[in-house]
Formats: structure tokens, sequence, C-alpha cells
């Protein structure tokens, strides 16, 4: 990696047209041509707001007040604007789909090139070369609303590499992405990094997942100290959160600081056995509560006429499923397994093709979607489209008049999951992870007996996920039940009682958390594919070894 700096910005202040605060205040920093930059720092923090400074989106799009330098490859982001920065940087937003324009992916990767000018043999060379690059041969003629979610992030990616751009800026590219497809776009960015010498920018949360391929980390605070860059070692070592390796590092002192499982494992075995006294997860078996959710046989597919001849094309396929008053399931699987779809059934927004589902006794074949709303309530991937109101606050108080309930003070929904300043703030001005929030209050407000959230993580930031899951915890306790669809593996390791994994429409694993990680590996966490003895989380760990002393 050489040391030549690509780009640099130099004492940048930017305030969004509603705020009165900052997002970036001051900021000065170097980016080093051929490295890979991880960006991390709480939600707010600045960190899409930086991505978007690069390539001129802001403040050219978003309005604003911007002072300040800022030199990409010698070029002013701010005067070139984003068309001009496009072929020196390529922006892979949170939401793939969002940037895509077109319905295949040959068409899609050649249309910014086509925007440029791009004379069609070149373009023609450049698709091939891309394809080739990404691994993506295969799905040339595919229409992109066909793809995975993995896939639809690599055809992102693909379609600003077209433009060979010097910089690959990427903003949380494993949001919605399976463990093992979050691994492939990941390797697939580090040989680009590698192989083409191209600059790598990304923001990320689950810092588990990225921190192994990161050069250097760039940490934000929303605390008012300044920024910290530099080696992962030394940012991870000063950070209020870090992945769970590096928590292990400082609670035993392990140095160098782990990255990897693999790097970690020769500290595990100094640590010793496990004492014996000790036994992870222990639960206590009493009377089974009620089935509140009952699913039987349930087959359904999108392309079906409900005969299911051809069960490839199946979404699910025989589904035997149930969760008892109390419960919290962790629904989890490969992307495009089924898992969002069977969410659905649950709620009544698809009644079943074949089999049925018992919503609190009520077949949802027969029974209108208003009366299964009032026991049940879902929270989609995309939160936004649940808002709509003028304020955070206006929102909640919708739902109660839209649920025929009496008025009531929604400060204790908003308090409990930390919303209490955004009250009256404008619902689609708010960040991913407070939108994420925002709606499940909204649909909390209306007192549902079963909670549905279809990945409630995304946007959220480490410290956010505690507190949601203490959130979701509390309402188990208080006889809700409540299922999760989430790739999370540290949150369905921290507050699940049972994992369901699905695959291809079948569900292939059900059981409590430390056996479920124990038979899908891919799903478990870094503790438990390090000590592979029922420990789940650093949690368990400290625990464990308490009781050695």
């Amino acid at each position: 990696m050489t040391e030549r700096t690509i780009a640099e910005l130099q004492s940048v202040t930017f305030t969004y047209p509603d705020s009165q605060r900052p997002a970036l205040d001051r900021l000065t920093i170097d980016i080093r041509e051929g490295e890979f930059l991880l960006v991390v720092g709480p939600s707010g923090c600045g960190k899409s707001t930086l991505l978007r400074t690069l390539n001129g989106l802001v403040p050219h799009f978003s309005g604003g007040r911007f002072s300040g330098q800022v030199r990409v490859a010698g070029k002013d982001p701010v005067a070139a604007g984003p068309h001009e920065m496009s072929t020196l940087v390529g922006l892979v937003q949170q939401d793939p789909e969002s940037q895509f324009v077109v319905d295949t992916v040959e068409d899609e990767l050649a249309f910014g090139m086509e925007n440029q000018g791009i004379a069609p043999a070149v373009m023609r060379g450049r698709v091939e070369e891309v394809l080739q690059q990404l691994g993506i041969v295969h799905l040339r003629n595919r229409r992109i609303s066909a793809l995975s979610a993995g896939e639809k992030q690599r055809v992102a990616i693909g379609s600003v590499l077209t433009l060979r751009p010097r910089l690959l800026v990427l903003d949380e590219p494993t949001s919605q992405l399976d463990p093992r497809s979050a691994d492939e776009v990941l390797s697939t960015l580090r040989c680009l990094n590698a192989d083409l010498g191209l600059t790598v920018i990304c923001s990320e949360h689950r810092l588990e997942r990225v921190v192994p391929y990161a050069d250097r980390i760039l940490y934000l605070s929303d605390l008012g100290a300044r920024p910290v860059l530099g080696p992962p070692e030394q940012v991870l070592m000063g950070m209020h959160y870090s992945p769970p390796l590096t928590q292990l590092a400082k609670a035993f002192d392990w140095r160098p600081v782990p990255t990897t499982v693999e790097e970690a494992e020769p500290f595990r075995s100094r640590l010793g056995p496990l004492p014996k006294a000790y036994v992870a997860h222990q639960t206590l078996v009493g009377s089974p509560a009620p089935v509140v959710l009952q699913v039987q046989g349930l087959y359904h597919s999108y392309n079906s006429n409900g005969t299911f001849k051809d069960m490839t094309s199946a979404a699910l396929k025989g589904i035997d499923f149930q969760a008892r008053q109390g419960e919290l399931i962790a629904l989890m699987g490969r992307n495009g397994s089924g898992k969002t779809t069977l969410l659905k059934h649950l709620v009544g927004l698809i009644t079943p093709q074949m089999g049925s589902v018992l919503v609190h006794g009520m077949d949802t074949s027969r029974t209108q979607l208003d009366e299964l709303i009032r026991h049940v309530g879902y929270v989609p991937q995309d939160p936004g489209s649940l808002l709509f109101a003028d304020s955070v606050r206006e929102e909640l108080e919708f739902t109660r008049k839209a649920h025929r309930l009496p008025p009531a003070d929604t400060n204790q929904w908003l308090n409990q999951l930390g919303l209490s300043r955004l009250g009256d703030r404008y619902p689609r001005s708010l960040s991913v992870g407070e939108r994420q929030r925002a709606a499940l209050a909204a649909i909390l407000v209306a007192e549902p007996d079963t909670l549905l959230l279809d990945e409630p993580t995304r946007g959220l930031d480490p410290l956010e996920k505690q507190t949601l899951a203490r959130f979701l915890k509390a309402q188990t306790a208080s006889g809700r039940t409540v299922i999760l669809v989430t790739h999370d593996t540290e949150l369905a390791a921290e507050c699940a009682g049972r994992i369901v994994i699905m695959s291809e429409g079948r569900i292939v694993v059900d059981a409590p958390p430390a056996q479920a990680m124990a038979e899908a590996p891919a799903f478990a966490t870094q503790v438990a594919r390090l000590f592979d003895s029922g420990l789940l989380t650093v949690s368990d760990v400290l625990e464990a070894y308490a009781h050695a002393d």
C-alpha cells in the first residue's frame, strides 16, 4: 500500500438544512491511495455525510451549509459536482436497490457509461471485464428484481466500477446480507483493493465482519471528541464499543489484538478449560405457555397457481412452525431462504396457497387484516413504508386512533426506544436506525400481543442494538411474543430463546441458541466459533471464567 494521499478534507464543517447541529464539525483527515479504510461510529455521527462529501452529493443534493476544503484526486467535489466526480468516486449506497435504474444486470452495468457518453465498443469491453471481476457472468441477462440481496450488492458495485473510479465508497454494504453473502462481498472488495489497487472506503456498524479487511479505521464520535484515524488495533482499543474479539482482548490482555477467530485461537487455548461448575445458558423448565402462532404444511410460490407441481420455484416448502406466548424467536437463514415470506404469512399480508396459519386462534385465510393487526404488529425491512405523519409523536397518535384506542401519553414508548428528543422531528429526516426505532414505536403503541420484526438492527450502531436487545427481552418478560428475522448473530445470541434457521424454503434447524449455532456454524457468533462449548457472547465468557477464580 502506497502512502500517497488520494483524498484530503481540511476543516470541513457541514450542517443539514433542517438541523442546528453540524453533521461534520471541522473534520480534517487524509485518505491514502490503495488503502481499505473502515469508517465507524455511532448513528448520526456523520459517516454517511462524509461518504457523500467525497463525490459532491453533499452539498449539491442535500443543501445545507458547507465550509472547509475537499480534494479528491486533485479535484474539488463541491466545485465539480456529482456527475463529474462519478468517474473518480463510485458510491454504493446503503440500499443498493435505490440506485438501480434499469431491469437487467447487463443494462444496469452499462447505464452509467451511457450517461458519460462512452463509446459502445468500450462499454461492452468494460461490462465484460466487471462481470468477470465480480464473478457475476452468470447473472448477465437476469432481471435485477429476481436477484438475491448479495447478488444485488455485487451488481451495485459493478455499476460504479464500469466507470473505473479511483475510489470505491460503500455505505453499510453488509447491512442486509446473511453472514456468508457478507463474506463473499467483503472478499470481493478486498480483491479489488489488493489486485487493482482500488481505494476502498467502507462505513459499517457490524464491525466483526469488516475489521479483518481494514488497513486503517476512522472513528467518528458524537460525544464531542475529535475523530481518531489509525491502525485497527490502536483505534479499536480506544473506542466506546468494539467487536467481541476486541472486548475479549481488553478483558484478558491479549496482544496483538486478534481480528479473526483464527487469530484468537492461541489466546483461547491459554485460558484453559471451562470450570466444571459452570453451565452456560441454564433455563428453568416449567409448564409450557400457550401456543399463539401455529403454521402447518405451509407452501407458497410467487410464480405458481397453487398446484406446486414444480417445487423448485416455491418460496416455502411445507413449513411446520409454532410460537408460544412470551417466546423470543430469531428467524435466520441466507438471503432468499423464505424468512420474510413466512413473516408476512404470520401477519396476514400473504394468505396460504396450501397449508394453514393460525394467529391467536384466527385462521389468516378467513380473517380480515384489520382484525389480525389488532393482535400482531409488523415492522418490515423498510421502516419508511410505515411513516407518513409530520412528526414521530403524530405517528404514534395516528396508530392509536386507527386502532380505535383511547388517547395515551406517547412518551413512554418514545422513552423505551430512546426517541424522546426526536418526538417532534419529521420521521423521514431521521437516520436509518432512528426510522427503524420510530416505526417500532408506531407499531408498539397499538399494544399488539405479538411483534414481528424484519431486520430490526439495520442501521443501528452497537449501543443502539444493546438498547433494542434489552427492550425485546422486556417485551417477552411482559408476555409478548417476538419473532425477529435477522442476520445479526450477536443479537440472536443475546436475546433469543430459540433460533429457527431456514434454507431454500424449509426449516432446517429449530433449537435453543447454543445448539442451533453448533449445528449451523455459518450463523454462529465469533464467541461460539472460538469456544465451541455453549458460550455465545462476551458476557458468557466473562461469567464462565469468573467461576475459575
